[in-house]
């Protein structure tokens, strides 16, 4: 068990080693990057108020990643009301040989698409690299829940027809 001083040394360290590593799961997940910062934020205090709960360094991590997984599912549609999202940005991408930067964005599009269980789901799978059991243990859910929710995103993701329709470049 950690004591006093030591938990707050052992937060502070973790905050510093792996909040890029939260955002970026976190960005993974809303496609916002201030979204995803707010996000990280949140679940960075609501960890900190139950520091005192933690029993060793190595629990701190999956607690996080739930933490987070949780509030982002939680979260009803929130906007900033002083930004407004624009479709096109006025000034142009920069050049791409190959067109990935638009298959990246087409693929991204249609992943923001998904119902936050399976966007979470493939998320923590194919860019977090978890294991099944794992992911069943940060969604709270069972690992055939999982499969199920993996398995749905993937037919959603093979049947949108901007991924496999003709694009033009």
């Amino acid at each position: 068990m950690l004591e006093g001083v030591q938990v707050e040394e052992a937060f502070r360290t973790f905050v510093t080693d792996r909040s890029r590593a939260l955002c970026r799961m976190a960005f993974l997940m809303t496609g916002d990057w201030q979204r995803a910062e707010d996000l990280v934020q949140e679940a960075l205090v609501r960890v900190y108020e139950r520091r005192e709960r933690l029993r060793d360094v190595d629990a701190l991590e999956p607690y996080t990643r739930r933490v987070l997984v949780t509030i982002f599912l939680g979260w009803r549609a929130r906007r900033w009301n002083a930004e407004q999202p624009v479709e096109h940005l006025p000034e142009g991408p920069a050049a791409d040989s190959a067109g990935t930067a638009e298959d990246r964005d087409l693929t991204w599009r249609a992943i923001l698409r998904l119902p936050r269980q399976q966007r979470a789901a493939v998320v923590l799978r194919f860019y977090e690299d978890m294991t099944e059991q794992d992911i069943a243990a940060v969604l709270g859910c069972s690992p055939g829940a999982v499969k199920s929710h993996l398995h749905r995103a993937l037919a959603r993701l093979r049947a949108d027809t901007s991924l496999t329709g003709e694009r033009t470049r």
